[in-house]
């Protein structure tokens, strides 16, 4: 494992984890950073490369949204569902109206009910 540390008090951090690491019977042995190499033989930007990321990002951030909504959605409709149980116990029964039938609240999970939502035709 290699820790880097920078900054003023770098020398004094790496003695406090040397002691560390030594107390676990794992020495620590110092080294040299290893060297940056410039010069005309190092590589630029990949224009490709950048084009291939600036083109991912929006699918990226469309995927992140939809997670964020599902699980905005799931919680909700595990609310729902809590309540559907609470119901039952007081003998009244929630339930979901599907297009070809009707579902008890109480029964479902969260995935399932919006999965049921999800697969019900739009209302025109």
């Amino acid at each position: 494992m290699i820790i880097e540390f920078f900054g003023p008090e770098a020398e004094a951090a790496r003695e406090s984890i040397a002691a560390v690491s030594a107390s676990w019977g794992h020495p620590a042995g110092a080294t040299a950073p290893p060297a940056r190499a410039t010069g005309p033989d190092t590589k630029g930007v990949d224009p490709v490369a950048v084009a291939s990321l600036l083109l991912s990002v929006p699918s990226a951030v469309l995927a992140v949204a939809d997670i964020a909504d599902r699980i905005r959605k799931r919680r909700r409709a595990g609310e729902l569902i809590e309540r559907a149980r609470q119901l039952s116990s007081e003998q009244t029964t929630a339930r979901l109206v599907h297009a070809d039938r009707s579902v008890d609240l109480a029964t479902l999970t969260p995935d399932q009910l919006l999965d049921l939502i999800a697969d019900e035709p739009p209302a025109d």
